[in-house]
């Protein structure tokens, strides 16, 4: 099958490699330009542009698809199929009728429930049991397309959003080549009206550990924001983020945020957390007693 794959971050790479694995004919990859990044900010190009580069496919990084040169360009190739992955544009309705059967669309969460930018992260930030893949025919509206098939993921409470990043990345990869396999005999399923939610992309002054909520709830913002942002808090003028925690025994303090053992137990408004990965600014992610030997006297 003759497959344009359109997506940008390392979450889409995965896909992209189980289509190519699979036997098919990716005759094209579109990704967003390269952007500034690292100290020096220079251009770098996307996850899946370097893999693209790398597996030798045509890549080609529009600013936007809603001109008519770019959407000539699209048509002119011919596809049987698109599949877009976090690929960070919105593709107007002649783009998504230009391949034979359309663009497929693989989605981080179990639709309706969170369509929108970040699916995985709210899933762990509001205590979902459970996340999984939809692979969705895509249509004007924002992940409002049919269901062609879906998987679910179980969420463990020490599953981070990388965790699930990589876990859901490689479950995508495998549902796509079965639904491109079957595509012409697949029934795509409505999504139903009830249970819609939407995942609104992350604000960054999220990401400040409130420790007057609930343990649970401080648990999940700190997993949902690991490792970007980050959660955090700050300590003796320093910004620390928390990249993991587990639920701790014992009552919360008077004063949440509190210090309560000689590790990094900390009081909460109701329970307490074990913090046990952690990352100061500029250095990589520590354990909880690589951390504590820098702040020999911190005091919470």
């Amino acid at each position: 099958m003759r497959v344009i794959f359109m997506g940008t971050p390392a979450f889409s790479v995965a896909a992209l490699d189980a289509i190519v694995a699979a036997g098919h004919e990716v005759i094209a990859a579109y990704s967003q330009p390269p952007r500034p990044a690292g100290r020096g900010k220079k251009p770098r190009p996307s996850p899946v542009a370097a893999r693209a580069g790398a597996l030798g496919i045509p890549l080609y990084t529009p600013e936007s698809l809603r001109d008519t040169e770019a959407l000539a360009e699209f048509a002119a190739l011919n596809a049987d199929i698109a599949v877009v992955v976090a690929y960070g544009l919105i593709l107007p309705q002649a783009v998504l009728d230009a391949p034979r059967l359309g663009c497929l669309n693989i989605h981080a969460s179990l639709l309706p429930r969170w369509r929108g930018a970040a699916p995985i992260q709210r899933a762990i930030m509001a205590g979902d049991a459970q996340t999984g893949i939809c692979i969705m025919q895509m249509e004007a509206g924002l992940d409002t397309g049919p269901v062609l098939a879906r998987a679910t993921f179980e969420i463990a409470p020490h599953h981070t959003s990388g965790d699930l990043h990589a876990a859901l990345a490689a479950l995508g990869g495998e549902e796509i080549v079965k639904v491109l396999t079957h595509i012409e005999t697949l029934t795509p399923q409505p999504q139903p009206a009830k249970g819609v939610t939407y995942a609104a992309k992350i604000d960054k002054a999220e990401a400040h550990i409130n420790w007057n909520a609930p343990a649970p709830v401080v648990l999940r913002q700190i997993h949902g924001l690991s490792p970007f942002p980050g959660a955090w808090f700050e300590l003796l003028g320093e910004r620390i983020k928390v990249l993991r925690a587990e639920l701790a025994g014992g009552r919360g303090a008077e004063a949440a945020g509190r210090r309560l053992d000689d590790g990094l137990t900390i009081a909460c408004a109701t329970g307490a957390i074990r913090l046990t990965e952690l990352q100061r600014a500029g250095r990589g992610a520590m354990a909880a007693d690589d951390f504590l030997r820098g702040f020999p006297a911190a005091r919470l």
